[in-house]
């Protein structure tokens, strides 16, 4: 009986190691799901990045100023456009802001457009420039009809529309792009782009064929 038990026992062993034998050879196998090492497997990403978008970042907040006492504290700014700045309603002037970096200073520049209340068009565009002790410079300035100012990566972009004589306030005859770049302590124009706007449908709907009459009336 004990060599029974023996001869049971080996056999049993020989099956499990057939058995483990069998599993390693189907894991190496090249039309498996084991391990290969003929080349990376399949084409997932090896790491990702995810951009840090949160406000709370350890970065330094960008500094908030008054744009409306910047300007009225101005003398760059003109009298009539001082004087003419007042809330549309309750506390809310017609004034965009803007923080970015055009000229290298210590802090961000900021970018300022006065519009007018009812229609909102701008009448001026100025840039301020932080100095050391934290005060602002105005080293741009530009007053007209419909101009507007904005920050484009690293340049500033002033878009001024072209009315002609019969125009009216919401369909101009065209616009000038006008890209400026600060170099030399000053602001240079860099390019000018000019548009002229299609006079067809200057009041939504000149230009338009009449309709046609059916046949037989």
């Amino acid at each position: 009986m004990g060599t029974g038990r023996t001869g049971w026992a080996a056999g049993t062993t020989a099956l499990a190691g057939l058995a483990v034998l069998g599993l390693l050879s189907a894991g190496c196998s090249t039309g498996g799901t084991g391990t290969r090492d003929e080349g990376p497997a399949g084409t997932q990403p090896v790491a990702r990045v995810t951009p840090d978008i949160n406000p709370s970042s350890t970065k330094e907040p960008t500094p908030r100023i008054d744009p409306v006492t910047l300007l009225k504290r101005d003398p760059v700014v003109s009298e009539r456009v001082r004087t003419d700045l007042k809330p549309c309603s309750g506390s809310a002037y017609p004034v965009d802001t803007s923080y970015g970096t055009l000229t290298g200073g210590p802090s961000a520049d900021v970018v300022v457009n006065v519009m007018t209340c009812g229609d909102s068009v701008g009448v001026g565009t100025y840039v301020y420039r932080s100095k050391d002790d934290g005060t602002y410079e105005n080293v741009f300035a530009i007053e007209q009809p419909a101009v507007y100012g904005t920050i484009d990566r690293g340049d500033l972009v002033v878009t001024a529309q072209v009315y002609g004589k019969k125009d009216a306030v919401a369909y101009p005859s065209g616009e000038e792009v006008i890209t400026y770049r600060w170099a030399d302590h000053r602001f240079s124009e860099h390019d000018r782009v000019h548009n002229d706007f299609n006079r067809a449908v200057g009041d939504g709907e000149a230009g338009l064929p009449e309709p046609s009459e059916p046949a037989g009336n």
